[in-house]
């Protein structure tokens, strides 16, 4: 199978030409060249371009499928769908569970409304202000241009290796120092996400098999709760961490962050409750499907190590900063006295 992969360098991308590669397809990749080459790059053609109107290198070529990592904005989702359309069997787009319009809900499933740009601003190319919105617009282009040959995937919150997003790093890495960890909210909250590798394994293999429609790829396929997922940290590391719970009221009125600043905290209040569920999404239809994850044991371990290989230089961009965890956990302490 001729697999062409519209990014390919970063996280997902380079995964999935990994994964590619190792199920014995060729792999063309399209992105800009920015950057840096890694091992993603040996033993694949890589095109160089722009998906904002310099797609010329993809002229004239053919893939047997497509698989969109890099989709954002419909204008410009539209342009690469209009060039394969013919040059291409099946289109692969990665969108997001945040195209979902009520994820203050559980349980939401394929069947459930998306989102829409608000009339005022249906023009709008702004990711960060409407990123669900713009997604779930970029599916809608890509089902009218290519009817029935269009597999959306929503993901949830993809982890592992090479997450320089730090979500999900950051737990394994805190935990990993051992002492006193802060714990955040009501331990018994569901948490969900998708190990990049379990996903992009799964993506090729619907590729393989010329699957068409739109799935949630979730994880794991059991639920899973906070205590449990930091449990989990504890012994996969090898820790002497203690876990510390705080209230989240406390948390709250003390300024601390949901979801960035203290990861997989999603409240049901305050400026979250909109997005409270976005962990307790269905993900049956992609079991159903063939998807597989490997032991969460194996995902922690496997991004504490890599984070570990990282070095201390480069900057986290999601979790406590020590020192704040500290000033919370003493006043946490504090509070009675």
């Amino acid at each position: 199978m001729k697999v062409l992969i519209l990014g390919g360098t970063r996280f997902l991308g380079r995964h999935l030409a990994q994964s590619a590669l190792k199920a014995g397809h060729e792999v063309t990749l399209f992105n800009r060249g920015q950057s840096a080459p890694d091992d993603t790059t040996d033993g694949v053609e890589t095109l160089i371009g722009d998906r904002d109107g310099a797609l010329s290198a993809l002229a004239g070529r053919s893939w047997d499928v497509v698989i969109d990592t890099s989709g954002y904005v419909p204008r410009i989702v539209r342009q690469s769908a209009e060039l394969l359309r013919d040059a291409v069997d099946r289109y692969i787009f990665v969108s997001s569970v945040s195209a979902y319009a009520d994820l203050s809900r559980p349980g939401v499933d394929e069947s459930s409304e998306v989102l829409r740009l608000p009339e005022a601003e249906e023009d709008s190319e702004d990711v960060p202000r409407h990123y669900g919105a713009l997604k779930a617009a970029c599916e809608a282009e890509l089902e009218s241009l290519l009817p029935g040959r269009v597999l959306i995937v929503r993901p949830g919150l993809i982890v592992g290796p090479h997450d320089t997003t730090d979500r999900f790093t950051y737990w394994p890495s805190r935990i990993a120092r051992g002492g006193e960890t802060l714990a955040p909210g009501n331990p018994d909250a569901r948490v969900q996400f998708i190990d990049v590798r379990d996903l992009a394994d799964w993506i090729v293999r619907m590729a393989e098999e010329r699957a068409a429609g739109v799935y949630n790829a979730v994880g794991p396929q059991s639920e899973l709760r906070m205590r449990d997922f930091l449990k989990t940290c504890v012994h996969a590391v090898g820790s002497d961490s203690r876990l510390t719970w705080v209230d989240e009221t406390f948390l709250l009125e003390r300024g601390a962050g949901p979801w960035i600043e203290l990861p997989l905290w999603l409240p049901p209040q305050g400026e979250t409750a909109p997005f409270a569920h976005m962990m307790s999404v269905d993900g049956k239809a992609a079991f159903s499907a063939g998807l597989l994850c490997r032991p969460l044991e194996h995902t922690v371990r496997d991004t504490a190590a890599w984070d570990a290989a990282r070095g201390g230089g480069e900057p986290r961009r999601a979790g406590l900063a020590p020192e704040r965890e500290a000033e919370l956990l003493a006043a946490w302490r504090a509070r009675g006295a």
